[in-house]
């Protein structure tokens, strides 16, 4: 199963509720369950049928899972990676969606994304993947023939945006059932469509950097939008007596170290904001808000302030907040 990469967010409204909870007033049903590591979990309408939509979203899960895994090794992820280098690698439409997206981000922001990540990632302790930390997005090339290596133990890695990608998975599954109004939580990343089931947009708590017990930074509306969170505080060790965490930048080789505690990004499909968050905690507030604003993303940064955190925002997170 694919190891989560993120640091857990609360929902406000009926999904914040504890798992077991089957029902919130007659007005919503939740259910959940495993995924890639962590749990899933939806927040559903009364009338649907609860049973068939757990089916399709279970579907989603074990066929994104069996083919982007690093931890199976008959994955088609694994494949890939233990394929030489030099001809071309076919790959399914699905895998190559992802594969396509992760290296388009990867060239936006100049490798603070690098889907061949995974050996720096095993290095300090937080992943199966083994090759070359030499390698970098550039050497990989995905056209119409599939898609080709240049380095010999290039590898990919793509925890850092799969997840997103199940997620809008799901969605698409639970539309197809004729549901329009519900809310998908995968490991932390939380999907809305449609509205609450008192009528207003759903409201989720983004938390407050390492605190416990937890407790909201901000609570935003999503309107048909994704968001993710990436931070320091969700993994971590020491080498040599010296404290890292799990979001490496394959630039220096080395975990992040910027003064950044979390960032939140919320965008229009699950994939982007999966991998932009990763991607923004690398390149820091200052270039990471700029190309925010750039983008005209909505994104928060909570910065290490001391025992506490203080925080900036692109100008379309702010006109998300609720409180």
């Amino acid at each position: 199963m694919m190891q989560t990469r993120r640091k857990l967010m609360l929902m406000t409204g009926c999904a914040g509720l504890a798992f077991a909870l089957p029902s919130l007033a007659g007005h919503a049903q939740i259910i959940g369950g495993p995924a890639f590591a962590s749990w899933w979990r939806a927040s559903l309408p009364a009338d649907c049928d609860v049973v068939q939509i757990n089916a399709a979203i279970e579907e989603v899960i074990e066929e994104i899972d069996a083919k982007m895994s690093p931890y199976k090794s008959t994955s088609e992820l694994s494949l890939l990676n233990r394929s030489p280098e030099g001809q071309w690698l076919a790959v399914s439409d699905i895998t190559s969606h992802v594969i396509s997206e992760s290296l388009r981000i990867a060239h936006l922001t100049d490798g603070a994304f690098d889907p061949t990540v995974g050996p720096l990632v095993r290095r300090f302790g937080f992943g199966p993947i083994i090759g070359t930390v030499k390698a970098d997005y550039r050497s990989l090339v995905l056209d119409a023939q599939g898609l080709r290596k240049s380095e010999p133990k290039a590898t990919l890695d793509l925890c850092g945006i799969a997840k997103g990608y199940a997620l809008d998975r799901m969605a698409l599954a639970v539309q197809a059932l004729g549901v329009r109004s519900f809310l998908l939580e995968a490991g932390g990343e939380v999907l809305a469509r449609g509205r609450h089931p008192d009528g207003r947009p759903w409201h989720v708590g983004i938390e407050t950097s390492g605190t416990v017990p937890p407790k909201f930074q901000r609570v935003v509306r999503l309107d048909g939008m994704v968001l993710a969170t990436s931070g320091i505080v969700a993994n971590g060790g020491t080498q040599s007596g010296v404290g890292f965490n799990h979001i490496i930048d394959a630039r220096t080789a080395q975990p992040v170290a910027n003064g950044v505690a979390s960032v939140s990004v919320i965008a229009e499909s699950g994939m982007q904001a999966d991998a932009l968050a990763t991607a923004l905690m690398v390149m820091g507030a200052a270039k990471g808000l700029e190309l925010a604003e750039q983008m005209k993303l909505a994104v928060l940064f909570q910065l290490q302030d001391g025992e506490g955190v203080s925080e900036v925002m692109s100008e379309r997170f702010a006109s998300a907040i609720i409180a």
